[in-house]
């Protein structure tokens, strides 16, 4: 089980003119609180049933707009003020040894401990977040315990299938190897953007009754990833090359500026996008790692889940509290630099919106974004934290900014 609870607010700043998506100019405040209660069960030999049961309530700031690598990854775009519950992850592990060396697998929300072959083929089909399996860093990877900015959770530019609280419905197979891992993946899609897929007609309460996935052999999302482990001095490293291909009934940029009042959804049919991405993580002494996510996808059409930024570049440190006798806490630093295509600077430019974005018109500039949080052990199974963002250019536009943004957060798992 795990609750989280963020409070998060932004100081005023200067705007030259807001738009439909843009971030209010005075101060704001947000709450949000989330409670996981997580079950796990060993069906036959290699298998494992795992579920989840989520609850939510809450907003991010400005509704979980106007700021595209945006600061809260708690805060769902689908924000609601009397909690919403979903029956988030429900799916089957299937592991194969194939032989060889043995490794020790701790007891989590997500893994039953056990003895496994390191050398290993596996296979998880029904509902996750391909979160769980893909794009994977162990320095900047949960909003709940680590950075909390979306660009430092995920590759900003890697729109992977989700649903609008991040899960959906697919299979995933992984050739795991001592040195090495290959992974891929095929999933559902929403019938439309930032929507729910068809499985919250029945697993989210209250139902959601536009809730829809697409045709399932027309709106799909497909990934690929290779992981390469190393050793740099004995301290532990590991690389991720990521590509993806999603097909949906998406607008596209270009097309939308020809359409009465630059409505993208008017340019709705079957379109494919595709991007890469790199993760790094390096350990360079125990108690002290960096990382580092690079991505680029080709920038046509709309997005239809996560962000609408088309590139990105972050690097990070984090450090453990052992160097001040608080070998429980860490504190964490990064920054973040992230654009958008020429096509969509031009669709944002005549007044168009995105999932995060559209500011009326736009002065384009990179989006820029300094995080530094401190996470400290309060009690046993709780923890608080304080977190501070800097973002500049927020989505994408020099004419609005800089923006302050602080957060208070406390998150208490067992």
């Amino acid at each position: 089980m795990q609750s989280t609870a963020v409070e998060q607010g932004n100081a005023p700043f200067s705007a030259k003119y807001s738009g439909p998506n843009s971030l209010p100019t005075s101060v704001e405040g947000r709450e949000t609180l989330s409670m996981d209660i997580f079950a796990g069960y060993r069906l036959w030999n290699g298998a494992e049933f795992h579920a989840d049961v989520i609850t939510w309530q809450g907003f991010g700031l400005a509704t979980t707009l106007g700021i595209d690598d945006f600061p809260s990854g708690e805060a769902y775009k689908a924000g609601t003020h009397l909690p919403h519950a979903d029956l988030a992850r429900f799916f089957i592990r299937q592991t194969i040894g194939l032989g060889g060396e043995k490794e020790d697998l701790v007891d989590d929300q997500l893994v039953l401990a056990g003895r496994q072959d390191v050398s290993r083929l596996t296979l998880t089909f029904g509902r996750f977040s391909v979160k769980d399996i893909f794009d994977i860093n162990v320095y900047a990877n949960d909003p709940r315990t680590q950075f909390m900015n979306w660009a430092l959770v995920a590759n900003a530019t890697w729109d992977y299938p989700a649903d609008s609280i991040g899960y959906t419905t697919g299979v995933a197979v992984e050739l795991n190897q001592p040195k090495w891992a290959l992974r891929y993946g095929f999933f559902q899609l929403p019938n439309q953007r930032n929507g729910f897929t068809a499985d919250a007609q029945y697993l989210l309460w209250p139902v959601d009754s536009s809730a829809g996935d697409g045709k399932f052999w027309h709106a799909w999302g497909m990934a690929t990833e290779g992981e390469r482990r190393y050793s740099i001095k004995s301290h532990p490293g590991t690389v991720r090359f990521l590509g993806y291909l999603n097909q949906a009934n998406m607008g596209n940029y270009k097309a939308a500026l020809s359409a009465p009042g630059t409505d993208i959804d008017l340019t709705h049919t079957t379109r494919r996008g595709y991007g890469y991405g790199i993760n790094v993580e390096q350990e360079i002494t125990k108690n002290i790692g960096v990382f580092s996510r690079l991505g680029k996808n080709d920038g046509h059409n709309e997005a239809w889940m996560y962000t609408d930024t088309d590139s990105t570049a972050s690097f990070g440190v984090s450090v453990k509290g052992a160097y001040w006798h608080r070998p429980e806490d860490t504190i964490g630093m990064a920054g973040i630099v992230s654009g958008t295509s020429r096509a969509s600077q031009t669709f944002l430019e005549a007044g168009g919106t995105g999932i995060l974005d559209g500011d009326g018109a736009l002065n384009y500039a990179s989006e820029k974004v300094l995080e530094t949080y401190y996470d400290c052990k309060l009690a046993k199974h709780l923890n608080g934290a304080l977190d501070y963002q800097f973002v500049d250019n927020p989505a994408f536009n020099k004419d609005r900014g800089p923006v302050s943004v602080f957060a208070a957060r406390l998150h208490f798992e067992f």
